[in-house]
């Protein structure tokens, strides 16, 4: 049994797709990265906002405490009665 060569449009053709599927699959790849580092950074903005959540909790939980109402009243510029209060003008 004798084999029947490809013609030169068959080998055309093949080559052709060939190429297409090597740049389809390139473009897939160039997705995936992508796709990834949004993954990282949206894992990194879970994480951020898990924290501050869990900051947020102890804060709630804490909102009785005198040491963290005066805390509080402190960084919003508070200051007790009778307290000095020293501003630097150097800045």
């Amino acid at each position: 049994m004798k084999l029947k060569r490809a013609g030169f449009l068959t080998k055309i053709v093949v080559l052709a797709l060939l190429i297409y599927m090597a740049t389809s699959l390139l473009d897939l790849r160039g997705q995936i990265q992508t796709a990834q580092v949004q993954r990282d950074t949206l894992a990194r903005q879970v994480s951020d906002q898990r924290l501050e959540n869990q900051e947020l909790e102890a804060a709630i939980e804490n909102s009785d405490d005198p040491e963290m109402l005066e805390q509080v009243a402190r960084e919003k510029g508070h200051v007790k009665q009778d307290e000095i209060v020293y501003i630097d003008v150097a800045n």
